[in-house]
């Protein structure tokens, strides 16, 4: 995959490290002196693009015609969304993600200006704080289509309504499967037979409308 990454803050070349460790083609744009001597240190001299990632010219020279996802993670908002339009609308990139530095200004970073993902750390947070608490034990693995569906995984309850039933005899939400269940260190493959047990460790694929039904039959009871 080829990565475009504008801004060579922190999140910018630690987000171009893992590209690059995960086998990945990147090209990181950066035009302040002082961060562009640190992004030589830190990073191969053929990953780094000096200039102004907001200048179709510069853009270009990076290779956007070729990319398949541009990374606007610059320190400021205005600065990401005139690249995230001109990767969307002038250059056709595929997929965009923009960083969004002010809380306030979420409300901008929409396909409609080419962002495909906004990224707002307080954001991110909050939701995450939120999911927390409203799911109890329950843990999210892996989120799938933009957070629609994640995989998540959850200890079962000695008192929850599912402990001694098989699975073919638990209503589940209707848009949940169970993917594996760990027993004693054991991965079992369940079926309609499969009972669950106390303290079982279940792997189950949810949509996130789903998450809070799921984390009530696992946990304890109401």
């Amino acid at each position: 995959m080829f990565v475009i990454i504008v801004g060579g803050g922190k999140t910018g070349s630690q987000l171009a490290s893992q590209l690059l460790s995960g086998g990945h083609t990147v090209k990181l744009i950066e035009d302040r002196p002082a961060v562009l001597e640190r992004l030589q240190e830190e990073l191969p001299s053929e990953v780094i693009v000096s200039g102004d990632g907001s200048s179709p010219s510069v853009l270009e020279s990076a290779g956007i015609q070729q990319a398949q996802v541009l990374a606007a993670v610059t320190g400021e908002d205005e600065d990401n969304l005139v690249i995230t339009t001109l990767g969307r609308f002038e250059f056709g990139v595929p997929r965009i993600i923009a960083r969004v530095n002010n809380p306030k200004n979420v409300w901008l970073f929409t396909p409609e200006m080419g962002v495909d993902v906004a990224l707002s750390q307080s954001d991110i947070l909050a939701k995450l704080i939120a999911e927390e608490m409203s799911l109890g034990d329950m843990m999210t693995l892996l989120k799938l289509r933009k957070g629609e569906f994640s995989i998540v995984e959850e200890k079962v309850h000695p008192m929850a309504v599912v402990v001694g039933k098989m699975l073919r005899d638990i209503e589940l939400p209707p848009k949940c499967v169970f993917a594996a269940v760990i027993r004693k260190g054991q991965l079992i493959v369940p079926n309609g037979s499969t009972e669950l047990a106390p303290v079982d460790e279940v792997i189950a694929l949810v949509h996130a409308s789903q998450a809070g039904k799921l984390a009530e039959l696992l946990g304890p009871p109401a």
